[in-house]
């Protein structure tokens, strides 16, 4: 896909709820502070029971995972789920 067409990058947020690990994908242009804001709204929702743990780029491959419509894999969870 050429890049001159896409205005926001696909973003993978990692964070906890309840100490439990998740995953989100979410579309963000350059330039936004991506951490920041993924933090304000984790906060807005769940308050002090989600935590975020990372925001970077997704790679290529996850974002051709994600855009074919194949859920995330929970790499912290030895089934996958």
């Amino acid at each position: 896909m050429a890049e001159f067409f896409k205005a926001k990058a696909t973003w993978v947020i990692d964070f906890t709820y309840d100490g439990h690990p998740r995953r989100w994908y979410r579309f963000f242009d350059d330039s936004r502070d991506v951490a920041a804001a993924m933090r304000a709204t984790l906060d807005d929702l769940w308050g002090t029971r989600a935590r975020l743990v990372s925001a970077r780029k997704a790679t290529a491959e996850e974002e051709a995972q994600y855009l074919r419509g194949e859920e995330p894999k929970n790499v912290y969870c030895p089934t996958g789920r």
